[in-house]
């Protein structure tokens, strides 16, 4: 199970696309003047897209083990 650099490439461009894609539809969202805290809420948001989408696509491709989240202890 080789992760080529390929497929790496393009799960972090994905990863670039759904973070600038969350930031500019939050910026839009929310309405002017902005503080710095809205900024800080688009921003935090943003990032949980994007990893949310890392895991989503890590689990149910490159860990196709249905035990990889829960192991069972050995006795």
């Amino acid at each position: 199970m080789g992760f080529r650099f390929g497929r790496a490439a393009v799960l972090a461009a994905g990863m670039v696309i759904v973070f600038a894609a969350v930031a500019l539809i939050l910026t839009r969202v929310i309405p002017p003047p902005r503080k710095e805290t809205d900024y800080l809420v688009i921003g935090t948001l943003a990032t949980f897209a994007s990893l949310a989408l890392l895991f989503v696509v890590l689990i149910t491709t490159y860990m196709k083990d249905p035990s990889a989240m829960f192991k069972r202890k050995k006795r």
